[in-house]
């Protein structure tokens, strides 16, 4: 059962969470509304169970790569404490599982976007890692969807605020992979995934792109304050992650170092729960 819950990266699956909480809570309160303490739960549900089978199911195609890699080596199906066999049954039930209980306890659009949030990851991601560097880019689209699903279980629509919100998830997760590309470059090479850091032996091309993205994130996270959907309060704290978060990349640019790129990637574990905080507690009622 250990190597089974393994199979679904906790820590992965629980961002997904935070997210998709933080798009219901700000769907459900727009306008002056309350949460539905069941559906709320429904969704998490449903989006922890798609989350985890779509995780099991990227092991498993990759389980080749983890094998070569050093940190990922010990991973439950190439140290063989799992089949292939259990893991595919494991992840197409706990999938399958979740989508229906969306389409059944939530809606259909939520299902959807999970259906695509795992078709993305599965079938177009993960093979493009061992084809293009462009693969990060395609990867952050899965990686923003969970909390278009929680925004829409509560009731929201494909529209504006739901864009902003893809594109605020979409634009900072590529700092934090580039820079974890960077750190594990080696290891990547060993396993044979095309990553840019591969082909940047001095690791500048990468620190520009980290720079880049970030900056764009900053203009693209006060989008909800333009869009009603927070105040001054997220407005001033986005402003001033989104700084610190460009900062770190300016600083890799610098000079890319290994330490260097750590401070990026801890800058932006640090800025996506601090930046839903500010959102969620905006919206709080006074």
């Amino acid at each position: 059962m250990s190597a089974l819950l393994e199979l679904t990266k906790p820590r992965i699956t629980q961002f997904v969470l935070l997210t998709a909480a933080a798009g219901f809570y700000v769907a459900a309160t727009a306008g002056g509304g309350t949460v539905d303490l069941a559906l709320f739960a429904h969704a998490l549900v449903g989006t922890a169970l798609v989350a985890a089978g779509t995780n099991a199911f990227n092991q498993l195609r990759e389980r080749d790569v983890d094998g070569r890699m050093e940190r990922t080596r010990g991973r439950p199906l190439p140290s063989g404490r799992v089949t292939p066999r259990a893991a595919a049954w494991f992840a197409s039930s706990i999938a399958g599982v979740g989508l229906a209980y969306l389409a059944a306890l939530v809606n259909p659009l939520t299902a959807g976007l999970a259906a695509l949030t795992l078709i993305s990851y599965v079938v177009l991601y993960t093979p493009l890692k061992r084809r293009t560097s462009l693969n990060t880019l395609v990867g952050a689209v899965p990686g923003a969807l969970p909390i278009v699903g929680g925004w829409t279980a509560a009731g929201g629509s494909l529209d504006a605020a739901a864009a902003a919100l893809f594109w605020i998830l979409f634009l900072w997760q590529l700092p934090h992979f580039l820079a974890l590309a960077w750190i594990y470059r080696e290891d990547y090479r060993r396993g044979g995934l095309v990553m840019l850091s591969r082909d940047d032996p001095d690791g500048r091309r990468t620190a520009r792109l980290v720079l880049l993205y970030a900056l764009a994130l900053v203009p693209v996270s006060l989008m909800p304050r333009q869009l009603g959907l927070a105040g001054n309060l997220y407005f001033v704290g986005a402003f001033v992650l989104g700084l610190a978060y460009a900062g770190a990349g300016a600083a890799m640019t610098l000079g890319p170092t290994g330490a260097r790129a750590w401070r990026v990637f801890v800058a932006s574990i640090v800025y996506l729960p601090a930046l839903l905080a500010l959102l969620v507690l905006d919206r709080l009622p006074t």
